[in-house]
């Protein structure tokens, strides 16, 4: 990942409200890890609030080759809706999440000012009712090792906090271990020094804490 610091996110989905002049903003939050789950979230939104006259959001993730930002104010006056969303997200110093408000028209205009007030608030309010948690991140790797190589990988995963999260053991030992991304890297020359040892990267992934 381009930070393999920890960082903040929320814990489930979470949602909001805001009514102003007879316009209702409703805010909904999601923890989410790639870009494709974004398209997933807004068209399940869409359809469920059909008769809504706006639906707009922002989201920031963090992949693992890139950084994902976008702010979209979806019919809204530029940038009265999705910047103040995204403001929300930094505030709250929030990464891999996105959050959606859904405007329901209540027949008077609000005004620029009004408007980034309405998305703003709405947003403020689905991180207010949402649980917030610190990721560490880590990489998953498979290791497939001589008997010989055991006690020694043993040794580095117990000395480097990481852990064996499955084994099987038949002609050669295959491990599959977690690790911290922060020394990956490293854990990973500590076991290129060992003879009949292979080593795949399977993912990456999260502890929450």
């Amino acid at each position: 990942m381009i930070d393999s610091g920890i960082y903040s996110t929320i814990s489930k989905p979470s949602q909001g409200i805001y009514k102003e002049k007879g316009s209702k903003f409703l805010s909904f939050a999601f923890p989410v890890s790639v870009l494709e789950r974004t398209n997933e979230i807004l068209a399940k939104l869409r359809k469920e609030h059909h008769a809504a006259r706006h639906h707009c959001y922002a989201y920031k993730i963090i992949g693992p080759v890139s950084v994902s930002i976008r702010a979209n104010d979806d019919g809204e006056p530029a940038n009265t809706a999705g910047k103040p969303i995204l403001g929300q997200i930094n505030s709250f110093g929030l990464t891999n999440i996105m959050i959606v408000v859904v405007r329901y028209f209540g027949g008077t205009l609000l005004g620029k000012a009004g408007l980034i007030q309405a998305y703003k608030t709405s947003a403020a309010d689905a991180l207010n009712n949402s649980k917030i948690i610190q990721v560490v991140p880590n990489d998953i790797f498979e290791i497939t090792t001589d008997y010989k190589n055991i006690n020694d990988i043993m040794r580095i995963v117990s000395d480097d906090e990481s852990e064996i999260i499955s084994s099987n053991y038949g002609d050669y030992v295959i491990m599959k271990i977690k690790m911290p991304v922060s020394k990956s890297a490293e854990i990973i020359n500590k076991f290129k020094r060992f003879e009949g040892i292979k080593i795949r990267r399977e993912q990456g992934a999260g502890s929450r804490e």
